[in-house]
């Protein structure tokens, strides 16, 4: 039965990404990474994490939905859908009077559409550039 909690730790995130086969992070720095999450959910087979997302940002106004990534023993089990539910819920309700918030989310190609479903927009379009990035101190493979 899967399980959800709103922490993981170091060893377990690094493992979880090792299963997607994500860049890896030295274990100081992914300690500090999620020790800046503003919120996290990660599913949790008995002790095993297979799931998770978090969200960094300044709680109030910039919100980042980071480390979507669900084990690939574990996918299209809806783990990945309930806890994009259940983020976008936290975020949702957290917004409050006139306040407005502004979610982001950088997705693989071809996910653009399992994330629509929450509401997020693909880009560019007509309001909004292509999102941006740049990677620095990363080793070739």
């Amino acid at each position: 039965m899967i399980t959800y909690r709103n922490s993981i730790t170091v060893d377990d995130y690094l493992q979880l990404r090792d299963a997607v086969n994500w860049k890896k992070v030295p274990r100081e720095q992914a300690e500090r990474a999620l020790a800046g999450s503003v919120h996290m959910l990660v599913a949790y087979d008995g002790e095993k994490a297979v799931g998770m997302a978090r969200v960094v940002g300044d709680g109030v106004y910039m919100a980042l939905i980071s480390d979507v990534m669900v084990h690939p023993d574990y996918q299209r089990m809806k783990i990945g859908s309930y806890i994009m539910n259940s983020l976008m819920n936290t975020l949702e309700t957290s917004v409050t009077g006139d306040d407005i918030m502004m979610i982001n989310l950088m997705c693989l190609p071809g996910k653009e559409a399992f994330y629509e479903q929450f509401g997020l927009a693909a880009r560019p379009n007509e309001n909004m550039g292509a999102g941006m990035c740049r990677w620095i101190n990363v080793k070739p493979a």
